[in-house]
This record gives structure tokens, C-alpha cells and sequence, in this order.
């Protein structure tokens, strides 16, 4: 793509790109991984504790907990087993995998419009995804920790690593459909459940670990709304010309604000929560097709969009007219024989497409992360 053109094409409309990190950008669940390196049996460890808190945020809607707040139960176990801020650095930087596409997706929707990133991820680990792509660090938010202020003794360790295995020995809860309270889950992930809630906010409220729990505040849930508001204040542009694109639980609440508000929201790759909150499901091992999403809402609106998805063709993308011929010829050269599946989510087609976006989320980022909230 030669960007040294763009000038030439912008109309000068005012509008903006705001996208979450893992997922459209990266194929990466950073607190995962973290998990798996740092802590005995640490994929299955975070996994329990990723559906406890889909069942916390999405099913029972509890009081001062929201999506995404997995990041700050993890933090007093990975201080447990001797993470670092430093170790999480160097870990981060070693450990990036990008979606195909996405380093020049970021660079041409920059080159358009104001871009932001909206993350649930450590700050570490966004820091470090920005170095990868070039990409300001100031025009992102995530979640800020600092794990070398808190000071914990061997005892202490003792015990959470302790924690941690009992937690790695649970099985992963099983979300019933329309589950609303604790008696609608069978008997046995009832008392997982329970445990869950006597170790979190019973147990370990008297370690002085609990202060990373207490003081941290995942950018997930109404906070990544909130961040996306702060961005139009930024910018002045309002949240009816904003695109956003995400693919997790921690995305319905900037999902539900942006569409209700009229600006275009994108699940990429996304699962049910995403899928299910979002006007539009992008299918694509590639973000090639974000760009073509991007500079079409950049040209002629969220409209121009719905109107492009809906008629989703080489023929009808040139016929718009929208999309520069640069970008088209590399949508071509990404998918030679076929487009992706790019589609408008109704109430009629949408279980359909979550259960479709589901199942090729972990052909991208692996059956472990694809499977996570």
C-alpha cells in the first residue's frame, strides 16, 4: 500500500478508529500466557478463573465487578511465582504474535483518521505491542499495574501458590443458557462457585497482596465505554462518528454505547458476547479487510458501510468507489479465490454467525485462547 497517496484521497471528513488490542490486532490473551509461563498449571488456573468471571460480570451482574476483571484476581498468584514489572516486559516483547495484516491496518487507519487502542492488557504488554507497530503509546488505554510495589513474605507465597492449585484443579464452569443465578447451574459448578467466592473476596481479603485486587481496574466492561469517551473529548469528534472493533465479553459495554450512539461496531473474529453486541462479524485470518471497513466509514459514513457489507463483492467494493485500488489489489492478493466472510448481524442469522465467528476465532488464536469470555 503506497500511504504517500492517501492525502490525495482524504475528503476531510471528521471521524474516528478506535479498536481493542488482542483479537483485531494481536492473536495473543497476554494474561494467559502469563498464567501458563509463570504458574503451575497456569493455562488451566486462568481458565477457571476467566469463566468464574463471565459468570460474575455477564450472568449475575454483581455489584463492583465487570468483564475483564480476571486481570486484577490474577495479579497476587503471578506475584506468587516471582513475576516481575520487568518480567513482564521482557516476557511481553518476546511473546507478540500479530494478526496477519494488522502492523499496516494500524499504519493506514492512522494515516486516515484519529486511531486509538482500547485494551483490557497490561500496560506492559500494550507498550510493547505499540513498539511492534509503530504505533503511540499515548493513544491507547489499558490497564495500569505495578506489581513491583507490592511486597509480599514467603508465607504469603505459600499460601497463594497453595490457592493456585486448588483453582487449577477445578473444572472450567459450564454457563448454562439463559442462566441468571447460582441455581441454575448444576450442583457441582454451584460449589466451584461458591469456593471461588470464599477464596476471592473472603479468604484473601487479609494478605496484603489483596491490595493489587483492591487497586487495580482492568480497562474491560463500562471502563472501556468510559475510555472511549474520554477519546472523543480528546478529539472532539463524537461517538456517532466512531468505529469500533472488538471481539470479547470485555467489548459489549463500548459495543452497546457506540451502536446505541449511531457509530459503526465491528466484532472481529469475535465470540458470542461480541458477536451478539456488535452490528457487523468480520471472519478473517487477515485485517486487510478492517482497512477496507475503515476507509469506506472514513469516506461515506456508517451507512456507506452497512450498504458495503451488505452487498460484500469485489465488483460492489469497487463500484462504491470508496476503497483506493492500492487496498483493493491487496485484498485480492490476500484472498485470491474467495472473500471473507464479512456480514451484518440480524436477530434472525445471529446464532448462527456467533457460533461460526466461535469456531474460527480458535483456528486464529488457538483453541485455549479462542475458548476464553
Amino acid at each position: 500500500m503506497e500511504f504517500d497517496l492517501l492525502d490525495e484521497l482524504i475528503p476531510g471528513e471528521n471521524r474516528q478508529f478506535v479498536t481493542d488490542g488482542e483479537g483485531p490486532i494481536t492473536k495473543n490473551d497476554n494474561a494467559f500466557e502469563l498464567c501458563a509461563a509463570f504458574i503451575e498449571n497456569g493455562e488451566k488456573f486462568f481458565s477457571v478463573i476467566s469463566r468464574y468471571d463471565d459468570v460474575l460480570s455477564d450472568v449475575f451482574h454483581r455489584q463492583g465487578y465487570k468483564a475483564g476483571d480476571t486481570l486484577r484476581l490474577i495479579l497476587p498468584f503471578l506475584k506468587a511465582y516471582g513475576v516481575t514489572n520487568q518480567k513482564m516486559i521482557e516476557f511481553s516483547r518476546s511473546d507478540i504474535l500479530l494478526v496477519p495484516g494488522a502492523k499496516r491496518t494500524m499504519r493506514f487507519v492512522r494515516e486516515l483518521m484519529q486511531s486509538f487502542i482500547v485494551s483490557t492488557s497490561y500496560e506492559h504488554y500494550v507498550n510493547a505491542v505499540c513498539e511492534a507497530i509503530g504505533f503511540p503509546f499515548e493513544n491507547t488505554y489499558c490497564t495500569r499495574v505495578n506489581l513491583d510495589s507490592c511486597k509480599i513474605d514467603s508465607w504469603e507465597e505459600n499460601i497463594l501458590r497453595n490457592y493456585a492449585k486448588e483453582i487449577a484443579s477445578m473444572d472450567v464452569i459450564e454457563i448454562p443458557p439463559n442462566a441468571k443465578r447460582l441455581e441454575d447451574f448444576n450442583k457441582k459448578d454451584e460449589e466451584t462457585i461458591k469456593r471461588l467466592d470464599e477464596i476471592f473476596w473472603e479468604e484473601m481479603t487479609d494478605l496484603a497482596s489483596y491490595e493489587l485486587i483492591l487497586e487495580v481496574n482492568p480497562i474491560g466492561g463500562e471502563e472501556k465505554a468510559a475510555a472511549i469517551l474520554d477519546v472523543c473529548r480528546r478529539t472532539g469528534i463524537g461517538i456517532e462518528d466512531t468505529m469500533y472493533v472488538g471481539d470479547s465479553i470485555t467489548d459489549v459495554e463500548a459495543f452497546k454505547m457506540v451502536r446505541e450512539a449511531g457509530g459503526v461496531t465491528v466484532s472481529f473474529n469475535g465470540n458470542s458476547y461480541a458477536v451478539r453486541n456488535a452490528e457487523i462479524a468480520v471472519l478473517s485470518h487477515d485485517t486487510v479487510v478492517t482497512s477496507v471497513l475503515a476507509e469506506t466509514f472514513y469516506k461515506g459514513g456508517k451507512e456507506s458501510v452497512l450498504e458495503l457489507v451488505e452487498n460484500w463483492n469485489l465488483e460492489y467494493i469497487r463500484k462504491m468507489g470508496y476503497v483506493h485500488e492500492y487496498l483493493v489489489k491487496e485484498l485480492i492478493k490476500v484472498f485470491p479465490e474467495k472473500l471473507p466472510l464479512v456480514v451484518k448481524v440480524t436477530p434472525e442469522n445471529m446464532s448462527e454467525i456467533a457460533a461460526l465467528s466461535s469456531k474460527f476465532r480458535k483456528t486464529v488464536r488457538g483453541e485455549a485462547i479462542g475458548a476464553l469470555g
